[in-house]
């Protein structure tokens, strides 16, 4: 059947955009019309029923536009297993213009992506009449961080349960011991139905929405099983309403026990499964307690006490000794220690002074320090970091598929199996009593919690704890990928070195006639615009010699080769060595300075001048070195990563001699020097195609390629926000002992993963059949279902016990 749908396009400026838009959706398979709007920047499309919509997506933006796309996180209640999942998201990617929908069942929240037009209250109306309740989480500190508000109910509705189901299965106790003793029937009746139909409702009316929508879930199981084994009782009660009350043997015929102690145990492992699950976003927790309330802020010399919210960008904030910071800002007056170790796993105090930045979050701990904020609500660094590790804990790991497609056909195939048990049962021993209840415990104990929560919470601890020592994982798929990474590409500046050259050395050529102070002058005049740290260098030189920096025009930056401008109607060309022989400048005066300087593992960079016109050659002037330090756990970083069984690789732009110096310093033996940085990507593609799964580590603008290429990138967060943005992966601290924990975490992660999914599916493998065979009475099903999930969650929460490598 077709369906009609329309989308949004932005970028289309004329006509010949239209004919674009419409040729490339037309070219998607399955799009039988295609119409659009260029003064309302709609298409109208005409669609056959299979046709994804990420599909439609892809197809515009291959052709240059973009169809914007908005995410939104709604809180599900109601949810029960993994049957539960598969129905919210089922129900929600059928509104047309929602493009996908991921449902974590531990945090009982979905991620939705959709098109702008796409109503709030469609979404709404779409899991409601799926049978769940949604709304919309406008905070990260919604259902995940709290907790339960229910608990002290469902701990008395289960307490009253017990006290309700314990008198029923007295007798089977006191069997035991010789005794013969029984309830009367029409006593177990009264102590059962309240039990069944009062404190077990839950279960009706969760599987009356789920038949209402066409499909099962555990609830539907719970409360055709329980109430199966109460009809069965009720109907011998009165049926043999003399024999029973006056023969105590025949009470043995009555059920009521399993109905209501396999509601009790089912509420009890709910009930430990919630507060379980609670304990997985213990980190998350953390991370919003370090949040304030308030903050004392400073307006036209009066200080105020003002709501975090109110607070704006530019605001002067005073943090007293233990306070927390409230927003990410720079120190106006005052120096302190402060504690950041929720932020970047950093245990010792960090020393700030003014003009330093500090993050929200942080604990001030003596000092009393002036801020001016600049970055504040959802914008500090506190904030994208929660996001950051919400979004991870929401977004499904890949092998969460086959638990997808397998809880897909569960409560059918179990319902089919407990049928067929019932009917085999009954054919062959003529004992329709006992078949019922062995079909009873098929349904009690076939429990799809189990698969439901075996990755969500594996994922969520292990994110959690990753953050709490400064891992930020983006993503399921990065946590689920870096478990099996076979080689590690590192970039060499600010990732293996402190990335804080000093400038060592100015060597000038044999014929020049200029001055050391004159080449620092070019040097620091072409560089003043520039970021990268041999500029900073360079700056900072010419500052400590006092001298004044020149105005420079027609700046130019080289990636991966230098800057060129012009200075005092000079042109100056400063960069390496490579770019001096592209532009066909001779080095041969200063070659064996240049090798003595490698050699000893500096940085060089050629300072060229071009005095008379674009007319005239490029003469070389003098050589800058640089120096710069390796960080102290670099080489306990790379022998953990071979001890791990990863290959180490460099790859830097630098010049052969001076990666080879750092190289050997660390211990890695396959150098890549002198690689510009599209080239840093090709060499981790040529990685991948010989075999190896990849990572990337780097913190500059130029390794943004290849972190993108890499099976997993890996940023400093001590570098740029647009590698740290490319990255799956993005260590806090510019320690690189953490790209060996950020691989060790996912491994134990992963492991965890599959321990679980193990676990599950073996429960129900060997379970089912054991309950159709007759060997398990629903009692024993009950409590063996409650135990498969609180033991799938309780494994999952071991990963808390992981802690980072120490050198």
């Amino acid at each position: 059947m077709d369906t009609k749908i329309s989308l949004k396009i932005e970028g289309m400026t004329c006509a010949s955009c239209v004919l674009r838009v419409e040729k490339a959706l037309l070219g998607v398979a399955g799009v039988q019309q295609a119409k659009v709007n260029l003064a309302t920047e709609k298409a109208s499309l005409q669609i056959a029923a299979g046709v994804s919509l990420d599909t439609l997506v892809a197809a515009v933006e291959k052709a240059g536009y973009q169809v914007p796309i908005k995410d939104l996180t709604l809180s599900v209640s109601g949810m029960s297993c993994a049957s539960c999942v598969g129905r919210v998201e089922k129900a929600l990617k059928a509104v047309p213009g929602v493009v996908t929908a991921s449902v974590n069942l531990a945090t009982e929240k979905v991620q939705v992506k959709m098109f702008n037009e796409v109503e709030f209250e469609r979404l709404l109306a779409a899991c409601k009449k799926a049978g769940y309740e949604a709304h919309l989480t406008s905070e990260v500190t919604d259902s995940t961080l709290r907790k339960p508000s229910k608990d002290s109910a469902q701990a008395w509705r289960i307490i009253c349960a017990a006290a309700l189901s314990l008198p029923l299965m007295a007798p089977m106790v006191l069997a035991l011991f010789g005794i013969d003793w029984m309830i009367p029937g029409w006593i177990q009746m009264l102590l059962a139905t309240p039990v069944q139909f009062w404190l077990g409702a839950r279960f009706y009316r969760a599987a009356w929405n789920a038949v209402r929508a066409g499909t099962g879930n555990m609830d539907l199981l719970v409360a055709i099983g329980t109430s199966s084994a109460y009809g069965l009782s009720v109907y011998l009660l009165f049926a043999q309403s003399q024999h029973v009350i006056h023969d105590l043997h025949g009470m043995s015929h009555l059920y009521f026990e399993s109905s209501a102690v396999v509601i009790t145990l089912v509420l009890l492992g709910k009930h430990l499964e919630a507060r379980a699950k609670y304990q997985t976003v213990q980190a998350l927790r953390a991370l919003e307690s370090l949040r304030p309330t308030t903050a004392l802020v400073r307006r036209e010399g009066i200080d105020y006490e003002v709501p975090v919210a109110e607070l704006k960008t530019g605001d002067l904030i005073l943090v007293r000794p233990g306070d927390s910071v409230a927003v990410d800002a720079e120190i106006i007056e005052g120096n302190s220690y402060l504690d950041e170790s929720l932020l970047t796993g950093e245990s010792l105090p960090v020393s700030k002074q003014v003009g330093d930045i500090v993050m929200a979050g942080s604990v001030n701990a003596d000092g009393l320090l002036l801020v001016q904020a600049n970055a504040i609500g959802g914008a500090t660094m506190l904030s994208q970091i929660i996001q950051m590790v919400e979004d991870a804990q929401a977004i499904k790991a890949p092998i969460q598929a086959l638990v997808d497609r397998v809880s897909a056909v569960f409560v059918p195939v179990v319902l089919g199996i407990s049928i067929v048990t019932f009917l085999v049962w009954g054919s062959y021993t003529g004992d329709w009593q006992a078949a019922l209840l062995n079909a009873v415990a098929v349904q009690v104990i076939a429990c799809p919690c189990a698969l439901g929560l075996a990755t969500p919470t594996a994922i969520m601890v292990g994110t959690g704890v990753a953050a709490k020592y400064g891992i930020l994982i983006k993503d399921a798929q990065a946590l689920e990928i870096a478990h099996g990474l076979t080689a590690v590409a590192f970039d060499k500046t600010g990732t293996l070195t402190e990335g804080k050259p000093s400038l060592v050395e100015i060597i000038s050529s044999d014929d020049t006639k200029y001055s050391y102070a004159q080449i620092l002058q070019w040097a620091a005049a072409a560089q003043q615009y520039s970021e990268h740290p041999l500029a900073h260098a360079v700056l900072q030189k010419a500052t400590q010699e006092g001298l004044t920096l020149q105005a420079a025009s027609d700046v130019q930056a080289m990636p991966g080769r230098g800057v060129q401008s012009t200075v005092n109607d000079a042109r100056i060309y400063l960069g390496n060595l490579r770019w001096m022989k592209e532009l066909g400048v001779g080095t041969a005066t200063l070659d064996d300075a240049v090798h003595r300087q490698q050699t000893a593992g500096r940085t060089v960079s050629c300072l060229a001048l071009q005095t008379d016109g674009q007319n005239t050659a490029i003469r070389l002037v003098a050589i800058l070195s640089f120096g710069d330090s390796v960080k102290i756990n670099a080489y306990a970083a790379v022998a953990r990563l071979q001890a791990l069984g990863v290959k180490a690789i460099m790859l830097s732009g630098d010049n052969y001699g001076s990666a080879n110096a750092v190289a050997a310093t660390v211990g890695i033996y396959d150098v890549r020097a002198e690689v510009l940085p599209a080239d840093k990507a090709n060499v981790v593609r040529q990685l991948q195609q010989a075999g190896h799964s990849v990572g990337m580590v780097g913190d500059g603008i130029n390794d943004a390629p290849a972190l993108a290429a890499a099976d997993v990138g890996i940023a400093m967060a001590t570098g740029t926000d647009v590698a740290m943005h490319t990255a799956g992966i993005t260590l806090m601290r510019g320690d690189p002992l953490l790209v060996a924990d950020a691989i060790s975490i996912s491994q134990r992660t992963y492991r965890k993963i599959r321990q679980n999914l193990a676990w599950a599916f073996i429960y129900n493998i060997v379970g089912i059949p054991l309950a159709s065979l007759g060997y398990l009475n629903p009692m024993i099903a009950g409590a063996a279902m409650a135990f498969s999930s609180v033991s799938v969650v309780s494994n999952a929460l071991l990963l808390r016990s992981w802690k980072p490598w120490k050198a």
